[in-house]
């Protein structure tokens, strides 16, 4: 039976029972696995740091654990730990090459991109398949240096988790990404307009409707949101007048 542990023991908290000297030795062990993680992924490339698919997210949890365990625990040694990260980093390299050469098994163990916009208006049940809600999106895309849905052609995100953009040779008028109320500290705000042109979007997909819509309180017919805002030129556009 394990001895009874004493609470707030400051020395088992903070040195443990082990011998003093074996602080020496962690150190002295981390350098050594530490060195060797190291040779590991230089060797993985370039690829395999670039992004963070299914199987590297597995590679960075997998190693995580091998190298943390032999790094202070003293019954883990060195070599058993540098067989696992070998071998973790042997399949690894095994899967990137099969990745590379197969389509068939890229998409099997990356998974496929997904459209999130199409002619300036996100796709609600594209967004459900990653379990994305539609403010997550709108942040994505103004990461991607996106100021309004009407600057798109299409989105995808990526199975490594990027957001492709692929713009509109002429923008049209489109739901803002950009209005006060994503902002903690949003400027003084007038009363919204809700149409321009006989036309309105929806503040949740940006769909463009007939302004009616909004006298009738109809549903948004592609996602069901009851959000309106007034579409906006992109500032990349000039509207024809």
């Amino acid at each position: 039976m394990d001895p009874q542990v004493i609470p707030l023991d400051l020395a088992r908290m903070f040195l443990g029972d082990q011998p003093p000297l074996f602080y020496a030795e962690i150190v002295i062990r981390t350098l050594i696995i530490y060195g060797y993680a190291l040779l590991m992924i230089r060797w993985i490339g370039g690829r395999g740091i670039a992004q963070l698919s299914m199987v590297e997210f597995l590679l960075v949890i997998a190693l995580g654990s091998a190298v943390g365990d032999a790094m202070f625990y003293p019954d883990v040694p060195l070599l058993a730990a540098m067989a696992v990260i070998t071998v973790v980093v042997g399949v690894n390299k095994v899967l990137d090459r099969l990745i590379v050469r197969s389509d068939r098994a890229k998409r099997v163990l990356d998974g496929r991109p997904v459209a999130l916009v199409r002619d300036g208006r996100i796709l609600p049940d594209a967004a459900a398949h990653r379990d994305l809600g539609r403010a997550e999106i709108k942040s994505m895309l103004r990461l991607a240096g996106v100021a309004n849905l009407g600057e798109l052609r299409a989105a995808f995100l990526e199975a490594g988790g990027g957001v492709s953009v692929f713009r509109r040779p002429h923008p049209v008028p489109g739901l803002s990404l950009l209005p006060p109320d994503h902002l903690v500290n949003p400027g003084p705000e007038d009363a919204r307009t809700l149409a321009v042109d006989g036309q309105t979007c929806c503040g949740l997909c940006g769909a463009l409707v007939g302004a009616q819509i909004i006298a009738t309180r109809a549903p948004c017919p592609e996602c069901g949101g009851r959000d309106w805002l007034a579409p906006e030129w992109p500032e990349t556009a000039q509207p024809n007048r």
